[in-house]
């Protein structure tokens, strides 16, 4: 990933645009310090396409509607708890 100084990013920002499109993420520094990262748009919308319910992402799970499933539970006793 490509690194930016602020003062840098922002005198050339179509250039860092155009980079993010063609190289991938680009990261923008203050101080020495990562603070922001320019992405293409086709990135984002691939990052950000949680727009499913959690039904319909369990429904995509490959063990949907499987029966012989079996969880083990953890034998031991419970702990105390002083109030």
């Amino acid at each position: 990933m490509q690194s930016w100084q602020m003062q840098e990013a922002k005198a050339h920002i179509s250039e860092v645009v155009k980079c993010a499109q063609i190289q991938g993420p680009q990261e923008i520094t203050m101080h020495g310090r990562p603070v922001a990262v320019v992405i293409s748009r086709e990135t984002f919308n691939r990052l950000s396409q949680a727009n499913d319910s959690l039904v319909d992402f369990m429904r995509r799970s490959p063990l949907y509607g499987v029966e012989d499933i079996e969880f083990e539970r953890d034998a031991s006793l419970t702990r105390e708890v002083a109030f």
